[in-house]
């Protein structure tokens, strides 16, 4: 286990009146950005197009283009732990991408990924435990994560653990002498009686391995850092950390954010515009706004505010033109419902027998 590992602090000491897009946005909006993706319906238009990426990427590489196509013809949900355990691209670029906080190919994995927290929600913990996971870590992100003692942090990617501390040791190899690199030992206490913020789950049973005792937390996963030290050897770093419920109050203000984000029940290619928009992407948002217009039919009313969002986005970039255009579709668009919605009152009016003018209350 030798991926970096690509987390955001929350800071507790930041006030509360600081901007969102302040010294806590990203954790912020990591945790926003996933939320509204997980509630996103998924299309077949976004499965062909993350074949074609994984196709393109592993070009050349026969073993996992055929694992590439044995995914696109006979995956489906009640297997998406066994696809990532194995040692296929799947884990790879999937992690890749979440530690990335590469946008859009989550946006392209997320029905992976929701099966994935799905399937593990099957395998519930019922007791506090203590998980280890061992690896080697870079001295810059070592010192980098010493700086966050007794901070929040939110895990990007899925974090694989164990339960048998020698295994995870196991994966320290001694004769491993990276250059600027020191192994480290992460213990971590987790207890489900808490209702943890993501879940955690046992997916031994449903693993390529089951061998591993593993157990795997979910992007997102908020963590207590409570220490760094040598170990009592002196040969390891030992990382001390905490899983965090969903009642610490430091959060309270980040989860009212996430509702006022993307609401509740499933989200859509608009609202997902938007907070990529928030975020400074503004790429990304006109990209997503103009999937979306291509999915809804001419005359949907939703597309009323998405052309005058995109006008708005369009303005903010330089492409006045454009930005014209969207606005007067927007204003076309709403003169036609106009029309629509006064033709409806007038023939209920005359199935009532009077013109619609007449006031019919003494």
């Amino acid at each position: 286990m030798e991926e970096p590992l690509s987390v955001n602090v929350f800071d507790t000491i930041v006030g509360t009146g600081k901007s969102i897009s302040g010294i806590n946005g990203q954790f912020i909006f990591a945790q926003v950005i996933m939320d509204c993706l997980l509630r996103l319906k998924y299309t077949q238009t976004d499965k062909a197009e993350l074949i074609d990426r994984c196709k393109a990427q592993y070009e050349g590489n026969i073993e996992e283009l055929n694992n590439v196509l044995e995914f696109e013809k006979y995956y489906s949900s009640d297997k998406a732990l066994l696809w990532y355990t194995r040692e296929t691209f799947l884990y790879k670029t999937v992690n890749a991408a979440l530690r990335k906080q590469d946008i859009h190919m989550i946006f392209l994995f997320r029905e992976f990924i929701s099966d994935i927290i799905h399937q593990s929600k099957c395998c519930p913990i019922k007791h506090p435990l203590r998980a280890y996971r061992g690896q080697r870590m870079s001295i810059d992100e070592l010192k980098a994560l010493k700086k966050m003692c007794s901070h929040f942090i939110s895990v990007n990617s899925f974090f694989s653990t164990t339960t048998d501390d020698q295994k995870a040791c196991d994966f320290l190899d001694p004769s491993n002498t990276a250059i600027n690199t020191e192994p480290v030992l992460f213990k971590i206490d987790a207890d489900p009686e808490r209702v943890p913020i993501k879940p955690f789950a046992d997916v031994s049973a449903l693993s390529e391995y089951p061998g591993e005792y593993e157990i795997l937390f979910m992007p997102g996963s908020i963590f207590r850092l409570e220490s760094i030290d040598r170990s009592f050897h002196g040969r390891i770093w030992v990382i001390q950390m905490t899983l965090c419920n969903d009642d610490e109050h430091e959060f309270n203000n980040v989860f009212l954010f996430m509702k006022q984000q993307s609401g509740s029940g499933e989200t859509n290619l608009h609202t997902l515009g938007k907070i990529v928009w928030d975020m400074g992407n503004r790429v990304l948002a006109e990209k997503y706004f103009k999937r979306f217009i291509e999915q809804l039919s001419s005359e949907d009313i939703l597309l009323v505010d998405l052309y005058k969002d995109l006008g708005k986005l369009l303005s903010q970039t330089g492409k006045w033109d454009e930005s014209i255009e969207w606005h007067q579709k927007a204003c076309t668009l709403t003169k036609q419902h106009s029309l629509i919605s006064r033709s409806s009152i007038d023939m209920e009016s005359k199935s009532l027998g009077r013109s619609p003018t007449e006031n019919t209350l003494y």
